[in-house]
């Protein structure tokens, strides 16, 4: 390899990080995207790409808990963090977890394209908010867009969730 050609070559980083509670070690370019990372380095591939603008909340995970748009971040930005993808989502041994299961039972999908973010914003709100209203629902979803479902059953199956959650205890 000559000089100039290893002056071209882009940095790499290394980074180590917790995905759905398993450790992984990469190096990765500065540049790279948390979306990228998770799906064509981990092949996670249930974290959408919508609009690449954080605007749509397809690409939506969960960092130390919270949501976050990883369309937004670099790989690296979550070095030393715990990262909660759709595929994390269920407890382990469980089918689905009891949004899911909602989700399916309230019919709140339809091509599914948009349900992976919405799931990742709702699980922290539905922690924060055992028992919403219509309204409080239809303020959290906000973030999220969807063109298929016109929310109304969207809506309904939060409202299940919640009741699910309530009494699993989750």
């Amino acid at each position: 390899m000559t000089e100039r050609h290893a002056a071209n070559e882009p940095a790499q980083i290394a980074i180590s990080l917790r995905v759905n509670g398993q450790p992984y070690h990469a190096t990765v370019e500065p540049r790279l995207l948390l979306s990228d990372f998770l799906r064509h380095q981990l092949e996670l591939i249930g974290t959408h790409i919508g609009c690449e603008h954080g605007v749509c909340g397809a690409c939506t995970v969960l960092l130390d808990g919270e949501p976050v748009r990883s369309c937004l971040m670099f790989a690296i930005q979550a070095h030393g963090q715990e990262i909660t993808t759709i595929e994390g989502l269920a407890a382990r041994g469980e089918t689905w977890h009891p949004l899911q299961e909602a989700f399916h039972r309230a019919h709140a999908l339809q091509c599914g394209f948009c349900t992976p973010g919405i799931l990742l914003s709702l699980l922290p709100f539905l922690k924060e908010n055992p028992n919403p209203s219509e309204e409080v629902i239809r303020e959290a979803l906000s973030g999220n867009l969807c063109r298929c479902t016109g929310y109304q059953n969207i809506v309904k199956a939060v409202q299940l969730a919640a009741e699910l959650m309530r009494k699993q205890k989750v």
